[in-house]
């Protein structure tokens, strides 16, 4: 019987009951959260990967207009397929830039799904999206 996949769940959260961090176990969820990571973390605020992530906090001040909205739908997509090829194949990518708000939606499908995080499974093919919302 295949083992259920993994990992920690992010935000990190502690089981006190189990005394450790949090695990996340469903698989879809876990992709979800790896977009959202992506999405919030701006380049060079890793350590050990200082090109990991998307930036989308830096456009928050930047004029609410499409000469900022094409270039960050670029950049979203880039990282993306960089760092979530292996996870996923993004359908689209959608940027609204309001007052004061940037709301980015990704639209992907998951690849693979398995017994493990990183291992291959049965195929996916499952549809979702990732809203995040920065204000």
């Amino acid at each position: 019987m295949p083992r259920s996949p993994r990992a920690l769940r992010f935000p990190l959260a502690v089981d006190h009951d189990a005394r450790r961090l949090r695990e996340e176990t469903d698989y879809d969820r876990y992709v979800d959260q790896l977009v959202r990571q992506l999405l919030l973390t701006s380049p060079g605020e890793r350590v050990n990967r200082p090109d990991f992530g998307a930036g989308i906090r830096r456009l928050l001040f930047a004029p609410s207009n499409e000469a900022t909205a094409t270039p960050l739908q670029t950049t979203i997509l880039a990282a993306l397929e960089r760092w979530l090829a292996p996870v996923l194949t993004v359908e689209a990518v959608d940027v609204e830039l309001g007052h004061e708000l940037v709301v980015v939606t990704v639209r992907y499908v998951v690849r693979r799904r398995g017994a493990g995080f990183g291992r291959p499974g049965s195929a996916g093919g499952f549809r979702q999206s990732s809203r995040v919302e920065v204000r």
